[in-house]
């Protein structure tokens, strides 16, 4: 075993740093409910400036931020066009029926990224009283299921021109749109012009503990605090994770750079591997999807494997195992981790 584990399961393994939890020591707080806490409003500011948005709550989780996005955008019965990959479908317990009693009709895009003309071939009747009523798209951005694809901006755009002429409403899953900025050179604020509604989590690459901030209008938001209260998700002194937020925006957005060279490296590491199987032009960002062919293993075999041995992974839908690069693990860590991986297959 390693001396110290290589946590490659999640980008939401980080730990805060040094300077991060000084950060939330030393934050003003106040009433978050009456908007008196100093550090949440300033977070507020920022990604409104940073998102090009009216308004903006910060909220305990990105789930949250996805069911309470559905819940205002959508009516009992609607409908929301999604990739069939989404973290909405896949990941979140069911709540956007549970929650917002809506249906999903999926669409199926490349690696998580579908076009404007699969959002019209997916379009309901609107004049059918027997169809559910088309009322939202929802894009993922960087798709997690599509192996961390960045959504071309002219792609979301065309998307965005279709659901706009039907008259839907658009929102952005972007638990890691900073991935996605950082890589495209895309401003995230250009991304955010394309939706209604977008989220900001700070807990997957950026490094803090808690939290995501959910933009939109301010008539959005308004109603986004009243299902926030119904939900459960109004805090108090919520300043000391604000700072946590605020943290991460000013010293780790520019470094995920980094994470994305160290998910190339280990992507081709794992090609030299014999009985492992990657298609390395696809790890865009921070996420490794490969696959194991290697006879009588299986992919819960080779992570358990692993574990013993000291690295840290996660297996996936289509019998894929995941590994998630992050600021918490640096290139010469790669370098063991393959060694690791390597020397759990040959044993």
């Amino acid at each position: 075993m390693q001396n110290r584990f290589i946590d490659l399961y999640s980008d939401t393994k980080t730990k805060p740093s040094p300077g991060m939890r000084k950060a939330m020591a030393d934050a003003e707080v106040g009433d978050e409910q009456k908007m008196e806490d100093p550090t949440v409003e300033r977070l507020r500011e920022r990604i409104c400036e940073l998102l090009g948005k009216e308004d903006a709550v910060f909220l305990p989780s990105g789930t949250m931020a996805n069911q309470i996005a559905i819940r205002v955008h959508c009516r009992l019965g609607d409908e929301v066009i999604a990739d069939r990959t989404a973290h909405i479908i896949n990941a979140e317990g069911g709540g956007t029926a549970a929650n917002a009693g809506v249906m999903i009709r999926m669409v199926d895009g490349p690696n998580g990224v579908f076009t404007g003309e699969q959002v019209r071939d997916a379009l309901r009747d609107p004049n059918s009283r027997n169809a559910p009523r088309s009322r939202l798209v929802s894009i993922e951005n960087t798709s997690n299921g599509g192996c961390g694809t960045v959504w071309p901006l002219a792609t979301m755009r065309g998307v965005t021109k279709v659901a706009r002429a039907a008259g839907l409403s658009l929102h952005m899953d972007g638990a890691r749109l900073c991935n996605a900025s950082v890589k495209s050179g895309t401003k995230a604020r250009d991304y955010a012009a394309c939706v209604d509604s977008l989220w900001l989590d700070y807990t997957k690459g950026l490094g803090a503990p808690v939290g995501a901030s959910l933009a939109g209008s301010k008539d959005f938001i308004k109603e986004a605090w009243r299902q926030k209260q119904m939900l459960g998700g109004s805090m108090r002194q919520s300043g000391v994770i604000a700072a946590a937020a605020l943290y991460a925006l000013e010293h780790n957005w520019d470094r995920l750079a980094e994470d994305h060279d160290n998910a190339r490296h280990l992507s081709e590491g794992i090609a030299n591997i014999k009985g492992l199987k990657i298609d390395v032009p696809r790890m865009e960002t921070n996420l490794v999807f490969f696959e194991i062919t290697k006879p009588g293993w299986t992919t819960a075999k080779l992570v358990e494997a692993c574990k013993a041995r000291g690295v840290g992974m996660g297996t996936a839908a289509g019998n894929r195992i995941r590994a998630v690069t992050h600021l918490d693990v640096n290139r010469a860590e790669i370098d063991t981790a393959l060694k690791v991986i390597n020397g759990a297959l040959a044993a």
